[in-house]
C-alpha cells in the first residue's frame, strides 16, 4: 500500500484500538497498516489485535534488542526486559575468542540471534521442548545455531558434554500459584508450558542450576533471568552446584538475573 493509504487506515483503527484499551494505539494502528499488503489485510489484522490476540502475534515478529524476532502463535513472546539477560550472554561469550554458547528453553530463539548479530565467530547451540519453539527458532536462526528439540539438556547429543563456555536461559519462572494474575493476553494466548516454572517458580531453573555443570566446561558461566524475590533463593543452589554465584539487577528494565561460574 501506499504510506498515504497506511496512514488513512492508521488514523482509522487507533480510536478503535484505544477503545478496546490498547495504552499505545497509534503505534499499534501505524504498525497493523505498515504490517499488510492490502486494504482487507489489514482489516484482518486489526480484526485479531481487536479480538485481544497479542500484537505481536498479529503482526508476526516482536522487536528485541533491535531486531525484528518472528515468533508465531503457540510461541513465547520475546519480553524486553529480556534484553538484560542476552545483553549479559553477549558479555560473557565475549571473554573467549571464539565461544560456544547454549540458549535453553530458546523460544523464538531471540537471545541467539542478539548472540549471533553480535558474535560471528560464536558457536551456538538452542534448545526447547516445544515443537512450534524449535520450528520457530529453526527459521529466526538458520544457518547460524542447531536447534535442538527436547527437555532441558536432554535434548543435546552426549558430545556436547563439557562442551559450552556459557548457558543462558530465559526458563519458565512464574509460580503456577500466581498464574492467574498474569495478563490476559499471556493467559489466553501464550503456551503456559512457556510460563509456569511450578511452585515458587523454580522447579525449571533449579534442574538447570543441577544439570548445568556437566555441560560446562570450566570456568564456564550459567545466566539464569527470573524474578528479584526468586534471585536469593536460588542463589545457594547454584553454589551447592559449584557455581560461584552474583546476583544483577536492571531497575530500569525491572530485570533480574542470576550469574553463576563454575569453579
Amino acid at each position: 500500500m501506499e504510506k498515504a493509504e497506511e496512514q488513512a487506515l492508521a488514523d482509522l483503527y487507533s480510536p478503535q484500538l484505544r477503545a478496546a484499551g490498547c495504552v499505545y494505539a497509534e503505534e499499534e494502528a501505524a504498525l497493523i497498516a505498515g504490517a499488510a499488503a492490502s486494504p482487507p489485510e489489514a482489516e484482518e489484522l486489526l480484526r485479531r489485535r481487536l479480538a485481544g490476540q497479542p500484537l505481536e502475534y498479529v503482526l508476526g515478529w516482536a522487536g528485541f534488542c533491535g531486531l525484528r524476532i518472528a515468533v508465531v502463535p503457540g510461541v513465547f513472546i520475546p519480553r524486553r526486559r529480556t534484553e538484560f539477560l542476552a545483553g549479559a550472554a553477549v558479555t560473557a561469550a565475549r571473554t573467549l575468542p571464539s565461544p560456544v554458547v547454549l540458549d535453553l528453553c530458546c523460544g523464538s530463539g531471540a537471545i541467539s540471534a542478539v548472540l549471533a548479530a553480535a558474535m560471528p565467530e560464536a558457536e551456538l547451540h538452542a534448545a526447547d521442548r516445544s515443537p512450534e519453539a524449535v520450528a520457530c527458532a529453526r527459521g529466526n536462526l538458520t544457518g547460524r545455531a542447531a536447534v535442538w528439540e527436547g527437555d532441558l539438556f536432554s535434548a543435546l547429543p552426549d558430545r556436547l558434554r563439557g562442551h559450552f563456555n556459557v548457558v543462558v536461559a530465559n526458563a519458565p519462572y512464574v509460580p503456577t500459584e500466581e498464574m492467574g494474575f498474569l495478563p490476559q493476553e499471556a493467559r489466553r494466548y501464550e503456551p503456559r508450558l512457556s510460563l509456569d516454572g511450578g511452585a515458587g517458580g523454580l522447579a525449571v531453573l533449579r534442574a538447570i542450576a543441577a544439570a548445568a555443570p556437566a555441560w560446562l566446561a570450566a570456568g564456564g558461566q550459567l545466566l539464569l533471568e527470573c524474578s528479584e524475590e526468586q534471585a536469593p533463593r536460588l542463589s545457594p543452589e547454584l553454589a551447592a552446584a559449584g557455581f560461584t554465584a552474583a546476583i544483577r539487577r536492571n531497575e530500569d528494565a525491572g530485570a533480574t538475573i542470576l550469574c553463576g561460574v563454575l569453579g
